[in-house]
C-alpha cells in the first residue's frame, strides 16, 4: 500500500469529505507513522484497543473517545495527558488518520485490524481504577498506568 499523501509542510490536510468515526469495537496494529509530512515509518509496535467509547494504547495512553462528525477526539485520562484529533477514512483493510498532537505537531498514521478480536468469549470490555486503564477486545489487552502502556495477546 502506498501511504496517501499528508499535505504540505506541517500542516495536515483534512480529507475533503467528513471523516468516519473510530469502529465501535476493534484491536489494531499500527503498520506506519509519518510525522509533519516526513517518510511513512516503522517504529516501535503499537497497538490500539477500542471498547465502546473507551480506549487504550500501548504506547502509554487511555481514556475515551468522541466524534464530532467529521473528527475523532481521544481524551486521555490514564498515562501520557493530552487529547490527540485526527479524521479517519478507510482504504482497503486499512484505516488512515491525520491528525493534530497536543503540542501542534502532525501525523499520519495506518492502522491494520489484529487477527484474534471476534470476542467470541464475551470478555470485552474496559475497565479502570485509580491510576489506571485497561481495554480488553477478543484476545488482545492494554493495560495503561502512569509509567507505561502494556500489550498482551491472550
Amino acid at each position: 500500500m502506498t501511504a496517501p499523501e499528508p499535505g504540505p509542510g506541517p500542516e495536515v490536510r483534512f480529507p475533503d469529505h467528513p471523516g468516519v468515526p473510530v469502529p465501535e469495537r476493534g484491536a489494531w496494529l499500527r503498520r506506519g507513522i509519518s510525522r509533519n509530512g516526513g517518510p511513512l515509518l516503522v517504529e516501535r509496535e503499537a497497538v490500539w484497543l477500542q471498547a465502546g467509547p473507551y480506549y487504550a494504547d500501548s504506547r502509554g495512553f487511555a481514556g475515551t473517545t468522541s466524534y464530532d462528525g467529521s473528527r475523532v477526539r481521544f481524551h486521555h485520562l490514564t498515562g501520557e495527558p493530552g487529547e490527540d484529533v485526527g479524521a479517519f477514512r478507510w482504504e482497503g483493510d486499512h484505516l488512515v488518520e491525520w491528525g493534530t498532537n497536543p503540542d501542534g505537531s502532525t501525523f499520519l498514521e495506518i492502522w491494520d485490524p489484529l487477527p484474534g478480536a471476534d470476542g467470541a468469549d464475551g470478555a470485552d470490555g474496559s475497565w479502570s481504577g485509580p491510576g489506571y486503564h485497561v481495554v480488553r477486545v477478543g484476545r488482545h489487552v492494554v493495560h495503561v498506568d502512569s509509567r507505561a502502556g502494556t500489550y498482551w495477546r491472550l
